[in-house]
């Protein structure tokens, strides 16, 4: 595993906004417009979220697992690629990855005991015969850098990490992963952009201390604005507008 961003496979495969915004065209043949996209990702981000602690994977493999699902969807439809197949699957390849491995019959359990749905009643076959296709998809790059460590050093050095502070900033580098920042933008700046946003909620005056760090303001600016905006727009999703994206794929939530 490389051990450093700057010569990793992740830094090599960041991706623009408008790549990423990108609805494959099996699936616009369903109807699925970009906010439908949007929504079933994050709905799917939710289920990781909700999976990771019932197998007991650290915070670092679902944040792997997701930032593997979306990926994925860069390069796959959901027209091919069940979403509710490709989300565990991803959790099961992560903890691989980040050497954290869970069994793929736990997974299948745990994935019928929350969801009663006939659409979530995978067996481990299928989970490993997806396996080999999100590989695939990945191209094998499985390296992932995420905010969380910048965040904790960015933190200490800025002499803001009271508990209380560091509780919050750590929810809204969380909530980053409901968006495709990961695919987009360097992890040290996600996190710088969640200390911004957080020592304007507190009232931090931070000014100074971005100044000697010598970073783009006006990209941590950019990255705040879209979590703010995230914020506005979707933190609160109405179920009837996530099963009407996933009616179209023939996928039910």
């Amino acid at each position: 595993m490389a051990a450093n961003f700057w010569t990793s496979s992740h830094f090599k495969q960041l991706m623009e906004q408008e790549d990423v915004d990108v609805v494959h065209p099996l699936d616009k043949e369903r109807g699925i417009t970009l906010e439908d996209f949007k929504l079933i990702k994050m709905h799917m981000t939710n289920y990781i979220w909700k999976l990771a602690p019932q197998v007991k994977v650290r915070q670092r493999v679902l944040a792997t697992a997701v930032t593997y699902m979306r990926r994925v969807y860069t390069r796959r439809s959901m027209t091919e690629y069940d979403p509710c197949l490709v989300a565990p699957t991803c959790l099961y390849l992560a903890s691989k990855a980040e050497e954290s491995t869970v069994p793929a019959r736990l997974i299948v359990f745990y994935v019928k005991k929350q969801y009663a749905d006939e659409k979530y009643r995978f067996e481990i076959k299928d989970i490993l015969e997806m396996e080999m296709k999100i590989l695939e998809a990945l191209n094998y790059y499985l390296v992932v850098f995420h905010p969380y460590r910048a965040l904790s050093q960015l933190l200490q050095d800025a002499g803001l990490n009271d508990n209380s502070f560091t509780q919050l900033t750590w929810g809204l580098l969380n909530d980053t992963y409901k968006m495709d920042l990961i695919l987009v933008h360097p992890p040290h700046l996600i996190a710088l952009a969640s200390i911004y946003i957080a020592s304007v909620l507190r009232d931090k005056d931070t000014t100074a201390w971005f100044e000697e760090l010598r970073v783009d303001m006006n990209v941590v600016k950019n990255i705040s604005m879209e979590i703010l905006d995230f914020y506005e727009n979707h933190r609160m999703i109405a179920d009837e507008r996530v099963n009407a994206a996933f009616n179209k794929l023939s996928f039910k939530p």
